[in-house]
C-alpha cells in the first residue's frame, strides 16, 4: 500500500514537471524523478518524505587539530526557584578558559524570546576568565519553566548548552 501511495505522488511530481514548462532546470528534476522511480521499483529502501533534491545530510564535525580553548563552567545549571510573573530575573554563568589558546564566543541564543543573553565579546586569554549574564522576564510564563541558552564559540564540542529553570507564580485574576 505505501509503495502505491509512494508511486503515485512520485508520478504526480512527475506530470506536474512535465507539463510545468519545458526548460533544462524542469528536465534535469524529471530525470531525477524518473530516477526515483527506478529505486522505488526495483525495491530500493526510499521513503516518501525523500526527494530527488533533498539536501545531503550533512557529515558530524570532526575534532579540529592543534591547540583548542576549553570552556571551564562554574555552573551550567541554575534555579531560579519560586518567581512572581513579570518579574524579570537574572543569573551570570563564570567561566575560564582551561584550553590551549583563546576562547573566542560566536554566538549565544537563547531557547525563548523571554531570555536576553549578554557575555564577553572579546577574546578570553588562556587561563583568563569570562561570563554569560542571562536575564529571564516571566511575564506571561505562569508555572514551571525549563529553559536554555546554547553558546557557539571555538572550543570542541562547539556547543555547549545552559540550563535554567524557575516556578512562576501566576498573576491572580481580576
Amino acid at each position: 500500500m505505501k509503495t502505491v501511495a509512494l508511486k503515485a505522488i512520485v508520478l504526480a511530481m512527475l506530470v506536474g514537471g512535465i507539463t510545468a514548462c519545458s526548460d533544462s532546470a524542469s528536465e534535469k528534476k524529471i530525470a531525477a524523478l524518473e530516477s526515483r522511480l527506478a529505486e522505488i521499483e526495483a525495491g530500493k529502501n526510499v521513503t516518501a518524505t525523500q526527494s530527488p533534491s533533498a539536501t545531503p545530510v550533512k557529515a558530524p564535525e570532526v575534532k579540529p587539530e592543534g591547540p583548542i580553548p576549553s570552556f571551564e563552567w562554574t555552573k551550567t545549571e541554575h534555579d531560579f526557584g519560586t518567581i512572581n510573573e513579570s518579574d524579570v530575573v537574572t543569573y551570570t554563568y563564570k567561566f575560564k578558559n582551561t584550553g590551549e589558546s583563546p576562547l573566542i564566543i560566536e554566538s549565544v541564543r537563547p531557547s525563548c524570546g523571554c531570555t536576553a543573553p549578554n557575555w564577553t565579546k572579546t577574546p578570553i586569554p588562556v587561563g583568563g576568565e569570562g561570563s554569560i549574564d542571562v536575564k529571564f522576564d516571566s511575564k506571561g510564563k505562569p508555572n514551571a519553566q525549563n529553559k536554555t541558552v546554547t553558546v557557539t564559540a571555538n572550543t570542541w564540542p562547539k556547543q555547549t548548552v545552559l540550563r535554567f529553570k524557575a516556578f512562576v507564580t501566576p498573576k491572580a485574576k481580576n
